[in-house]
């Protein structure tokens, strides 16, 4: 490589949402044959909060998350009504970073057995909202911010809710809100923490003199509990 510095640049991607991922990181320094990187803000990431979650694999059982289930033209679970964790102590919930597994125990083959369930989601309204959106999402949506996965205000018991059609599975999910101008904030309900358990992909690209294209030439990953600099 000529010039490191202008050929080379590193992608880093928090819990495989792209929106919030940065982008043109380049090399501090060389020593030899490595390129060196010692940022500290540059390519630091808000902790945010662990992913909620629920399970509809059995789709006739209550659980911890799943108040009441009825029968209709789908299942519908209803979701223990959920709470802002911004003001809250942190506490450590084991979760998969955002993503979902589709699978059923009422068959052996879940991409052909697995049901469509209606999950009803609800969420108190608060000052801390005002006018903002506020959306459900996760892996599962692709981290989109539709009119699907949109809440609405029901007047008659002061809740956000919002239902979803969901294959059968275990989900992480959170809400997130967006105000007037688009911007999104992530950790407005859940908080945002430090001890939050990540996961991170790094993507090393090349550009050769005179490409108009960028290579991958590296691909990377790694778990906040387990980076060392």
């Amino acid at each position: 490589m000529v010039n490191p510095k202008q050929e080379v640049k590193v992608a880093i991607i928090q819990n495989n949402f792209w929106h919030n991922a940065i982008y043109d990181i380049k090399p501090q320094f060389t020593l030899g044959s490595e390129l060196v990187y010692k940022y500290d803000q540059e390519t630091a990431f808000f902790g945010g909060n662990e992913y909620l979650l629920f399970d509809t694999s059995d789709l006739r059982a209550p659980s911890s998350q799943i108040a009441v289930i009825e029968i209709g033209d789908l299942y519908n679970h209803y979701l223990f009504s959920d709470d802002f964790r911004a003001s809250e102590p942190y506490t450590y919930f084991p979760d998969i970073n955002g993503d979902y597994v589709i699978r059923t125990l009422q068959g052996d083959n879940a991409s052909r057995e697995a049901e469509y369930t209606k999950v009803h989601f609800s969420l108190p309204y608060t000052e801390t909202l005002g006018l903002d959106d506020v959306y459900i999402f996760g892996k599962f949506n692709n981290y989109a911010l539709t009119e699907e996965n949109k809440m609405a205000y029901n007047e008659n018991n002061g809740m956000m809710e919002a239902t979803l059609v969901l294959k059968q599975g275990f989900y992480n999910y959170k809400y997130v809100t967006q105000n007037d101008a688009g911007e999104v904030n992530l950790n407005a309900v859940g908080g945002n923490f430090h001890f939050t358990e990540n996961n991170y992909l790094i993507l090393v690209y090349y550009r050769n003199f005179g490409d108009l294209y960028d290579s991958i030439i590296g691909v990377g990953s790694t778990n906040s509990r387990t980076i060392s600099n």
